[in-house]
Formats: C-alpha cells, sequence, structure tokens
C-alpha cells in the first residue's frame, strides 16, 4: 500500500506542476481577452492544486522507495495520465471536439512529435496555440527531470526515475545530486529558451509567437500558431534563428554543462557530437546540391535544405517548403534523416545518432577482426574503450524498434493508408518526428482506432520504447 500512495502522490505533485503551466496560456487569455479559454484551463487548474496540495503535505514523512519494476511502472502510467490532463483544456473549451483527437493532440505535444489532427490551426486563440507548444518545451526535458529540479521530492527513486525518462543508451549524472543535475539541465534549457525568445522578437514576431515558437524550437516538437508552420511567417531571419536553434536543441545538453564549466576536453572527445554535426553539415550540402535546378541557385537551395535538415534531424517537424514536391533524390535524404535523430541527452528523438556511432564502430572491428584475426580491436566511444556492452544493447533496440513500425504500418494499411505512407508515418510516430511521406499536413482524417495505436508509439517513442514495452511482457509481471 506504500508504494501505491507513494505512486499517487508523485502523480498528484506532478499533475500539479502540470497545472501551475497553465498559468502562461491563462495570462495570454486575459492579455487577449480571449474570456472563452478561461474556464477550461482554470478548473482543471485549481482541481491540480488541491490534489496536488492534499498528497504533497499528507505524505512528506513517507520515504520515496521504487523498485525496478516500480519505476518502468510509474513513468509509463505517468507520461499517460499528463497526456490526458494536457487534453482537457483542447476538448473542455470545445477547439477539439473529439476525445480521442484531443488526447492525441497532447500525446503528440508532450512528446515533441508535432503531428497535429487540427487544419486550420489560425483559427484557434492565441492562448490555446501558446498551450499546444508549451506541452512542446514540457514534454521536451522531461516533466519527471522538471519535477526533480523544482521539488526534489523522489529521494531513492529520483536518478531511476529520471533515467527512465531521458533519452539514449546511455544515462548518467553531470552532478553528484540528482536534483541538481536537472536543475543544471533546465537552467540552460531555460536559458536559451530565453535568448531565442528575444532573438525572434528581433526578428519581427511579437512576444507571443516568438515564445510559442521557441517552445515548439527548443522542444523539438514543431507545431505552430500558422498553418503553414515557419514559412508562414515568410522571415528569412526567423528561419535562420530556428534552423540555428534546433540545431542546438539536438545536442547533448550535458555537453553546454560541461562546456560552461570548462570541460572543454568532454566535448572535444565526444564521439556523437563530431558525428552529428559531420552528418548534419554532410546532408545539407549533398541535399542544397541536388536542390539547386530545383530553386534555380545554391543560395536558396541551401536556405530550404538547411532548414529543412535541421528539422527533420532533430525531429522538429518545422516546415518551410514541401518537400513532397522536391526530386526524388532530394526526398532520399529527408528519407534517410527518419532513421537518424539528434544526440542522446537532447530534445530530439529518433534512434540518436550514438546508436549508429556504436554499431558503425562495431561493425569496422568486425572487418579488422577479418584482416587481423588474432588482433585484438574494441569499440572506443568517447576516447574510452571496451564499450561492447553497447552493442548488443542497441542492436536489440533496433530490432524492438522496426518491430513496432512495422506493427504500426500494418496497422495504419487496415486503415486504408498506402504502404510506403503508412511506414513512414509510422516512423514519425516512433521517432517523435511529425511529418511524413503522404497527407499528413494533419491527422485528423485517419481512423479513430489508429489515432490510438499512433498515440502508443508516440510514448513508446519518448520513453526509448523499452520502458513502455516491458510492461506487456509475461516476465515482468511474474
Amino acid at each position: 500500500m506504500q508504494t501505491v500512495f507513494v505512486f499517487i502522490r508523485i502523480f498528484a505533485i506532478i499533475l500539479s506542476i502540470i497545472g501551475t503551466s497553465f498559468l502562461l496560456p491563462v495570462a495570454v487569455a486575459v492579455f487577449y481577452g480571449e474570456y472563452s479559454a478561461l474556464l477550461p484551463f482554470l478548473i482543471p487548474m485549481a482541481a491540480s492544486w488541491i490534489f496536488g496540495a492534499a498528497f504533497y503535505f499528507s505524505g512528506k514523512k513517507v520515504p520515496v522507495k521504487l523498485g525496478a519494476r516500480a519505476v518502468f511502472v510509474f513513468v509509463s502510467f505517468a507520461w499517460i495520465a499528463i497526456s490526458f490532463f494536457g487534453a482537457i483544456p483542447l476538448y473542455a473549451g470545445g477547439w477539439i471536439g473529439d476525445f480521442s483527437n484531443a488526447v492525441f493532440e497532447a500525446v503528440s505535444g508532450f512528446t515533441t512529435t508535432g503531428a497535429t489532427v487540427l487544419k486550420d490551426v489560425e483559427i484557434l486563440p492565441r492562448s490555446v496555440n501558446l498551450w499546444r507548444m508549451e506541452m512542446h518545451w514540457l514534454g521536451g526535458m522531461g516533466i519527471i527531470a522538471l519535477t526533480t529540479a523544482v521539488l526534489p521530492l523522489l529521494g531513492v527513486g529520483g536518478f531511476a526515475l529520471v533515467k527512465a525518462e531521458s533519452t539514449g543508451p546511455e544515462k548518467g549524472k553531470i552532478t553528484p545530486k540528482m536534483a541538481n543535475t536537472a536543475k543544471a539541465l533546465w537552467g540552460i534549457y531555460l536559458a536559451l529558451t530565453i535568448l531565442q525568445t528575444v532573438i525572434l522578437m528581433f526578428c519581427g514576431m511579437d512576444f507571443v509567437d516568438a515564445l510559442s515558437h521557441t517552445f515548439s524550437t527548443l522542444g523539438t516538437g514543431g507545431f505552430s500558431s500558422k498553418n503553414a508552420s515557419i514559412g508562414g511567417f515568410n522571415s528569412l531571419s526567423a528561419e535562420i534563428v530556428c534552423t540555428v536553434f534546433m540545431f542546438l536543441a539536438g545536442v547533448n545538453f550535458s555537453l553546454y554543462f560541461y562546456a560552461i564549466t570548462g570541460k572543454f576536453s568532454e566535448l572535444k572527445n565526444n564521439s556523437e557530437f563530431k558525428a552529428y554535426i559531420s552528418i548534419f553539415v554532410t546532408v545539407i550540402i549533398c541535399l542544397a546540391l541536388s536542390l539547386v535546378s530545383f530553386y534555380g541557385g545554391f543560395a536558396k537551395a541551401l536556405r530550404y535544405a538547411s532548414f529543412q535538415v535541421a528539422s527533420i534531424m532533430t525531429t522538429t517537424g518545422f516546415v518551410t517548403a514541401d518537400f513532397l514536391q522536391w526530386p526524388s533524390v532530394s526526398q532520399f535524404f529527408i528519407f534517410l534523416l527518419f532513421f537518424i535523430g539528434g544526440c542522446s541527452g537532447s530534445t530530439a528523438g529518433s534512434f540518436k545518432v550514438i546508436r549508429w556511432v556504436i554499431l558503425a564502430k562495431k561493425a569496422r572491428v568486425e572487418m579488422l577482426k577479418m584482416i587481423h584475426p588474432h588482433g585484438v580491436f574494441t569499440v572506443r566511444v568517447n576516447g574510452s574503450a571496451g564499450r561492447e556492452d553497447l552493442v548488443l544493447n542497441i542492436a536489440s533496440f533496433v530490432f524492438v524498434y522496426f518491430c513496432l513500425a512495422f506493427i504500426s504500418t500494418f496497422a495504419a494499411t487496415l486503415g486504408g493508408i498506402p504502404l510506403f505512407e503508412s511506414f513512414t508515418a509510422s516512423l514519425s510516430m516512433l521517432g517523435n518526428i511529425g511529418p511524413a511521406f503522404g497527407p499528413f499536413a494533419d491527422y485528423g482524417w485517419i481512423p479513430t482506432f489508429l489515432k490510438w495505436i499512433f498515440s502508443f508509439m508516440m510514448i513508446a517513442g519518448r520513453l526509448e520504447i523499452y520502458n513502455l514495452i516491458i510492461l506487456f511482457t509475461k516476465d515482468f509481471w511474474k
């Protein structure tokens, strides 16, 4: 019973923090006179505060001890609960009248997928659009990590919970205490948020648009208040700013901490960071060259190529051009990026660069063993040898990832969607990317059952597959 109480208590506190985040759209609604938007935010916000306060003060003396199994259950159900709670204002306000659609939108928001069910986002109140994009920002760095930073109440289970929520095959602390690590990362995240918001305002956006699109950019989500996304602002300066900050959001945030504290060797020796930059630059150049004839010049081709590479590789999902109209060779580079993603420990989704780095190094080691049968070779990551343990972990991850992608693809074909479009949509959901090849400017038209399956896939992708899928194994419940 104690474990159940601890579960409910932390649930209540997390929901109260999400409820507190409603204050920002409420303030915008008051400022712009959007009074119809107030109650859909205020009522669940007040309820979350009452619920959270009751359990916070009643359980302060109850020790927090969660076993490995309890951590997986808690994190998975916490993300599901958060998604349903985030959908309440969208559904209660009538802006998304179908409950399945509202949940899909909220899941897409918190998991930073950016796939929307709305055909016309410009008719929404500004406060509602702000909330849609604020969900990206909250989910990007991790809601449990935010809770740990604000209220270091998770005790013994704090590191395990944050570890289960964070991205990448390796997770660790950059400071001795998990609460301090969470504070440091969220502090960097907040500083980048303020910086991008100010710069976007200098680019011509008003404060709300600048803040909203900063939420989407740094959360690598992709929601926008414009139907044409960032392209709707028709601003080269805004595109450049978003391209730069999308790139920054795709970097492991721990590296920013090391840079701030003068540990530059951590950046210099980081295998993933070097590969991330190499892939980013190489694909931009190749894509730009393939688009020269399409756009009639290299400068214009580079503009659209760099933005779209940053958007897809970091799984943000912003658009400034319809890549479905591009030549096939150009579409190939976009399709390739569906399988890469950003760095571990970033807000980006998909496979993560580090996994491909390790698999590539393992492939090289195996070839060297064939050439030199008596030689001793090992996988080296970040300058350290002996990382063979990660290879099997990554191989199994790739296997499970594609199994889920194929299951989701099959489900999509049952919904009447063509095979290739079903496959790319499934990759988009699992990788938290958003766009896909096909008529997916919005997902409101897909069958209801598929929205629930895609919602499950988005959460599975955000929690690095295993943390959710493990709940469906027989051994877990023995």
